[in-house]
């Protein structure tokens, strides 16, 4: 029996064969090619090796392991004061920068550089140059060093307001000491807010960080740099997908300051701000949720010397529109001490138009710091209530109470609202402001111990310091 053949079968099966095969060939053509950005920037691309001294408390019979944990703590009081002494030793520590001019000026990470008695520089011919520090700006985590060199090779600025989210970025920098190392990916949010970072709003895309990147530059397919690689978000201590670049020119213009003044002036407004959620939208008689609704305005402050009041909704800054809270605060602090500025508001549904002077921020936050809670490890603390203080007895310069577990290392270690803070890495906590700044001298990382007062009893919480 002769079998029947079907019309075009053999003609439609050659095509969708083609088909198969042209697929990838059609999407290698519309990848991007990144060899034309690492041969042109590699070379201005540097390892940054930094080196501590730390001071330990410890005794000699004491394993390492126990040493910053209550451990240390129950040793201490069984053996009394034949315990404790003091050790120094060094640590090192690896990052990544970039070079900016021929004349040897790098910019890093300012937590790359944290507490270094040592900075040497790396270039990709194998040079070891020991490094200055200009100056730096922990604010938004930007360092400036300088390289005793010359004709060194630099890269190209460019403008991150020009990106597009979805758009081809690369990173080159020494993840885990693995000098110059290219990752690539796309960015996936711009203007995103972090609850550590109040002035800066960071490129976030899906470009592989890991520790040693932080201070290396991002690229745009032009080859120039819009941001410097800062931050990842992990569970794990590892990339996960999400890292996050401070803008360059936020960067480049606290650097142009540290160049000038040897720091970085930012202004100050003087408020507590929080999203406006479309149920506090409604109630303010507005049409959609936008701004930066004031939840207080700290007394003496510019804020309040110019008429702003508890309830206002900022909704523009010099006619910049202010989307979300966390717009505000980078828009503020990037004006200059004295200038005036604009806000637009929205008070009982109707606009306002508010002048305002602003002041010098540390001066500001210093004086405001003493009288308002702070936001420490994920957890917001504020003096102890004297009627607290007095049932518990503890004395007037000694301990926080937390008034809300916002998340991270606090979460993770049990805080609960309402704990009394006595203690943080074996050190008395004094107040808000106290902590905040004892927190920020712990090295990245380290689980300490944190005494904690709730009710009658007392317990050790193990926190680590993000």
């Amino acid at each position: 029996m002769q079998s029947r053949r079907l019309p075009g079968l053999g003609l439609r099966l050659v095509i969708c064969l083609a088909l198969v095969f042209a697929a990838p060939a059609a999407m290698a053509q519309k990848l991007p090619d990144f060899t034309g950005i690492v041969e042109d920037n590699g070379s201005a691309v540097v390892n940054i090796s930094t080196t501590q001294k730390v001071q330990a408390r410890g005794a000699p019979n004491l394993p390492p392991q126990f040493e910053g944990t209550p451990f240390e703590d129950f040793f201490r009081r069984f053996f009394g004061e034949q315990m404790p002494h003091q050790r120094e030793y060094e640590t090192q520590s690896l990052g990544s920068g970039f070079i900016i001019s021929e004349d040897g000026f790098v910019v890093t990470n300012a937590h790359v550089i944290k507490d270094a008695t040592e900075i040497v520089v790396q270039l990709t011919d194998r040079r070891q140059l020991e490094a200055e520090l200009v100056g730096k700006d922990p604010t938004i985590d930007v360092a400036l060093l300088k390289v005793d060199a010359e004709g060194l090779p630099t890269v190209d600025v460019g403008d991150p307001q020009s990106l597009n989210v979805g758009e081809w970025v690369v990173a080159i920098g020494s993840p885990f000491g693995f000098e110059n190392s290219v990752t690539a990916g796309i960015v996936s949010a711009k203007g995103r807010s972090l609850p550590t970072d109040n002035y800066t709003n960071f490129i976030q895309t899906d470009v592989a960080v890991n520790p040693g990147n932080s201070g290396g530059p991002l690229f745009n397919l032009d080859g120039e740099v819009v941001g410097i690689n800062a931050q990842i978000y992990s569970k794990s201590g590892g990339f996960m997908g999400l890292s996050f670049a401070i803008p360059i020119d936020i960067a480049m213009d606290a650097v142009a300051q540290i160049k000038e003044h040897g720091e970085v002036r930012r202004g100050w407004l003087g408020v507590y701000i929080q999203d406006v959620s479309r149920e506090l939208a409604e109630s303010f008689g507005m049409d959609k949720p936008i701004g930066a609704l004031v939840a207080r305005v700290v007394d003496g402050s510019p804020a309040d010397k110019a008429g702003l009041e508890p309830g206002d909704v900022v909704i523009a800054v010099n006619g910049d529109k202010i989307r979300t809270a966390g717009d505000l605060p980078p828009r503020i602090g990037r004006l200059q001490p004295g200038a005036e500025a604009t806000l637009t508001v929205v008070r009982e549904g109707e606009e306002k138009r508010i002048t305002v002077t602003v002041t010098d921020r540390d001066a500001g936050e210093t004086q405001a710091s003493a009288e308002q809670p702070q936001e420490v490890l994920g957890m917001r603390v504020r003096p102890v209530p004297a009627d607290a203080r007095k049932e518990l007895g503890l004395p007037a310069d000694r301990g926080v109470q937390v008034t809300e577990v916002v998340g991270g290392a606090a979460r993770s270690a049990g805080v609960r609202r309402g704990d009394i803070l006595l203690k943080l890495a074996n050190q008395p906590v004094t107040g808000p402001a106290q902590m905040a700044e004892l927190a920020e001298g712990l090295p990245s990382g380290r689980v300490v111990p944190m005494l904690v007062r709730r009710g009658q009893g007392a317990l050790f919480l193990p926190i680590q310091i993000p």
